[in-house]
């Protein structure tokens, strides 16, 4: 938008509209003084609409470049920064730029530029939630809020794994990791891809990376989608205290990658005892087949659209513990995990059933990383209580976070 400086002046001299809002700044002290929560319902209100730009350092009422003083770049730099982060929920990504525009006098006056893109969520302000009409924000109607939610959320009436992410191109997406949804067809990948839902348009006509293109051609999903990682931890002990931590990893790349580094986790972390009666027979903690199901079910199913959740995987001396953010889908109930096929996420499911395992996830009975029989909640179960001899426990947390909880092998076979 207005990529180069040109194009921002010219449109700086047609005067603010949607797309475009212009703040002179004023300080006190060195503080910036300006209301806090005008700017950030200013900044939301872009995000719940098309995206726009809005510039520091040019008086709204004649369109005039006054600048901003070289020693208080920062200052407005940290303000925007501050608002995106802590006025505005849940944060706002916004890109803050720092250029010389002329003045009408042709003197070069610094401004900033802060870049807000159209939003894949609903982002509340200090005054509600705002979108843009015209030149100014204005609260959102209830039944335009309601549209916008059920659009920009699990109901959305396109799926949200299929929806364009924001500020992304297609040059985001690895040609190595895109390969492996390709090479069955002579059409142009372009054209492959914009079938298969790896990239689409967004509003205005631009090609996009879909939320599935990301999390599963990009090699770092979470740059776009924070929260789109496995938190791993190893604890001593059987409590969650970070003094006790013995292994602790932040597992980010494609979806299929992290499901292969959560394993390698597991296996350097879990404990695996021996006997010899007659010959060496090795006992794990855990059975290695019901972790990688409910690893993978973690990531397939989630709930991408919780802004800033990540799946958290955490290993105690007697238990293994993995939250996945998100209800459990449709009509699914606790009761009814192992009788039911659900999934939330259909494109992605549809994705991971065309990679293959790597082997070194160990013995987990499949090829490739989903098989849509919906034997995996049953794996985990039957698995689990053979080992342990008691049955892997499921819990939905304040009805947005699912905790499965599989239990060790009995202590003295752990020693």
């Amino acid at each position: 938008m207005f990529d180069s400086t040109v194009d921002l002046m010219q449109k700086i001299r047609l005067g603010e509209d949607s797309l475009l809002e212009l703040k002179a700044v004023y300080f006190k002290g060195k503080q910036v003084d300006l209301s806090r929560d005008d700017i950030a319902d200013e900044l939301a209100a872009f995000a719940n609409f098309h995206g726009g730009v809005l510039v520091f350092g040019v008086d709204d009422k004649t369109r005039e470049p006054i600048g901003i003083p070289l020693e208080k770049l920062d200052v407005v730099t940290e303000f925007v920064r501050n608002l995106c982060n802590d006025s505005i929920k849940p944060p706002l990504p916004s890109t803050i730029i720092r250029l010389v525009v002329l003045d009408s006098t042709g003197t070069e006056r610094p401004v900033i530029r802060v870049d807000v893109p159209q939003s894949l969520f609903v982002h509340q302000s200090p005054g509600g939630y705002f979108w843009r009409q015209g030149d100014a924000k204005r609260q959102m109607p209830a039944s335009y809020l309601e549209r916008l939610f059920q659009q920009r959320s699990q109901a959305r009436l396109i799926r949200f794994e299929e929806q364009p992410v924001p500020g992304t191109s297609p040059s985001d997406l690895s040609p190595e990791l895109l390969r492996r949804f390709t090479t069955r067809t002579d059409e142009p990948d372009e054209i492959v891809l914009l079938k298969r839902n790896l990239l689409t348009t967004d509003a205005i006509g631009v090609s996009r990376a879909s939320v599935a293109g990301v999390l599963m051609c990009s090699d770092a999903p979470e740059r776009f989608l924070p929260g789109a990682f496995i938190e791993a931890v190893r604890y001593r002990g059987t409590a969650q205290d970070s003094n006790y931590q013995l292994d602790a990893v932040r597992i980010c790349g494609p979806l299929d990658q992290q499901i292969r580094q959560a394993m390698a986790f597991l296996h350097r972390n879990q404990r695996v005892a021996a006997t010899k009666e007659p010959q060496r027979v090795e006992a794990p903690q855990f059975s290695v087949r019901a972790v990688f199901e409910a690893i993978v079910n973690a990531v397939a199913h989630r709930d991408y659209s919780i802004h800033g959740s990540k799946i958290r995987f955490f290993i105690f001396d007697d238990r293994l513990e993995i939250y996945s953010p998100g209800a459990l889908p449709n009509t699914v109930s606790i009761e009814s995990l192992p009788l039911r096929q659900a999934t939330r996420n259909e494109l992605l499911t549809s994705l991971l059933a065309e990679c293959p395992v790597d082997a070194t996830a160990g013995q987990i009975g499949r090829g490739y990383y989903m098989e849509k029989r919906g034997d995996g909640v049953p794996i985990i179960l039957r698995e689990s209580e053979s080992i342990s001899g008691r049955r892997p426990e499921y819990r939905l947390i304040d009805d947005s976070e699912l905790l499965l909880t599989i239990f060790t092998a009995p202590a003295e076979m752990g020693r």
